[in-house]
């Protein structure tokens, strides 16, 4: 049997453990939370940037398999517009 003493402390001690939970650990699961928005906020502009330098590269060479394999136009000709040509 429980002493008649013994209910009320359980029951403070389960109110200051709700009340603790609360006051230190709630905040610090936002914070968690958070960190990890933005951490996916950063992984997904890395994927935009990393996707758009795939494009241009794929561009590029698509332009040198053209040149390749184009041979009614000079090779140099080619080369030199492409230097001039500004990158995007």
């Amino acid at each position: 049997m429980l002493s008649p003493i013994l209910i009320p402390i359980l029951g403070i001690s389960c109110g200051l453990v709700a009340i603790i939970g609360g006051v230190f650990f709630r905040p610090l699961f936002k914070l968690w939370e958070r960190r990890m928005e933005i951490e996916a906020q950063m992984t997904a502009e890395k994927a935009a940037q990393y996707a758009a330098q795939t494009a241009r590269l794929e561009q590029r060479v698509q332009v040198l398999e053209r040149i390749i394999t184009d041979r009614g136009i000079g090779l140099a000709e080619e080369i030199e517009k492409l230097r001039d040509a500004p990158l995007n």
